[in-house]
């Protein structure tokens, strides 16, 4: 399974883009500022394989980026704002320009992702995830 994000707008905030599954899109996305790829910054662009392991924090199985340069544990998952993240991808169902650092109906659209995701394991098959800028 291909997820890719395309980032559709940057600021000093946040960045703001969409997630697509398989090219169909399926979901506003939320991160962190681009900066320099660095903890504290969004995700540089790349491919990257994605893992489905247990997360600490949440207490159940959530989408792992692995093999990102100077980066770990980074995550998919839900989340409104930027205070939500500490350098993962947030995922939401609304997002508007006239609250641009803000995505709504974040569980839903985590839930529906993962459904995704969680399918294409069972079905053995490996996913990954573009970034383009």
């Amino acid at each position: 399974m291909k997820l890719t994000l395309e980032r559709k707008l940057m600021n000093e905030t946040c960045t703001i883009g969409e997630l697509y599954v398989e090219n169909v899109i399926e979901c506003h996305t939320l991160e962190l500022p681009v900066r320099d790829g660095l903890p504290g910054s969004a995700i540089p662009t790349g491919i990257f394989l994605v893992a489905n392991r247990v997360s600490p924090r949440f207490g159940r199985n959530v989408p792992h980026i692995d093999g990102i340069p100077n980066r770990s544990n980074i995550l998919i998952h839900w989340g409104n704002d930027e205070a939500n993240t500490e350098g993962c991808i947030l995922v939401g169902r609304t997002w508007t320009p006239a609250n641009p650092c803000w995505i709504g109906e974040s569980r839903l659209a985590f839930d529906a992702l993962y459904e995704n995701i969680a399918a294409a394991f069972s079905a053995g098959d490996s996913v990954t995830i573009e970034i383009l800028s």
